[in-house]
């Protein structure tokens, strides 16, 4: 497990352009309070990007974070309905900016492993890093890529902190998702290579949770 009180000791760095950084970001709501989303239809994905932009460009902010730790209702498919219960808790933080923003690898590590989950709202093109800090391994997943970033890759690559990694992809290369970055840090992997569940139950919500601790330990968002 992650000790906690790594990033103090460490500057990572920032994952995405300083411009998006600097001013106020928007927090979305995206959970059921949020009345704005109970009129939508879930699988309206065209409807819900247009939400986001639009939320964003009315307020002129050029980022919007969704939550860590969130029960989120906007997750109505079959992707995360089983078994009785959804999976509804989000795992990592969505950084909102547009589609072609650059991704940068927050510290030294090597490409563990990607794919293209290409399924509806699932992560589309996906990136795995391998990280050792003070003798402790862990990951870090970047979800809702563009697919001419997957072609730069090979595992076993090494990146060093700071390097563009990847890049945002757009709505219908990213799971049709408005273009986001999904970014999860991740102690165990459980044997998954360019996939892992960025949702969970939230019967399961403890386990996943210390599983997957806050991003804002690398992120350092305000």
């Amino acid at each position: 497990m992650i000790k906690t009180d790594f990033s103090i000791q460490h500057s990572p760095y920032p994952v995405i352009p300083q411009k998006f950084l600097q001013g106020v970001p928007f927090f979305f709501n995206f959970t059921k309070t949020n009345k704005i989303l109970s009129t939508m239809d879930p699988k309206d994905t065209d409807a819900f990007n247009l939400y986001v932009t639009e939320t964003l460009n009315k307020l002129r902010l050029r980022l919007g974070i969704g939550h860590y730790g969130e029960d989120r209702a906007i997750y109505k498919s079959p992707l995360y309905i089983g078994d009785g219960e959804s999976r509804s808790v989000h795992l990592g933080i969505d950084l909102f900016v547009p589609a072609g923003t650059a991704i940068f690898s927050p510290l030294d590590g090597i490409v563990h492993s990607f794919q293209d989950n290409n399924n509806f709202l699932d992560y589309g093109p996906t990136l795995i890093l391998e990280h050792k800090l003070n003798g402790v391994i862990f990951y870090t997943l970047y979800g809702h890529l563009n697919r001419a970033s997957l072609k730069r890759l090979n595992v076993g690559q090494q990146t060093t902190a700071g390097e563009i990694i990847a890049s945002v992809g757009r709505q219908h290369e990213n799971g049709s998702w408005p273009p986001h970055l999904h970014f999860q840090i991740i102690t165990d992997l459980l044997g998954y290579k360019g996939d892992f569940p960025g949702v969970a139950r939230p019967s399961e919500k403890e386990y996943y949770l210390k599983l997957c601790p806050d991003p804002n330990l690398l992120l350092h968002l305000k």
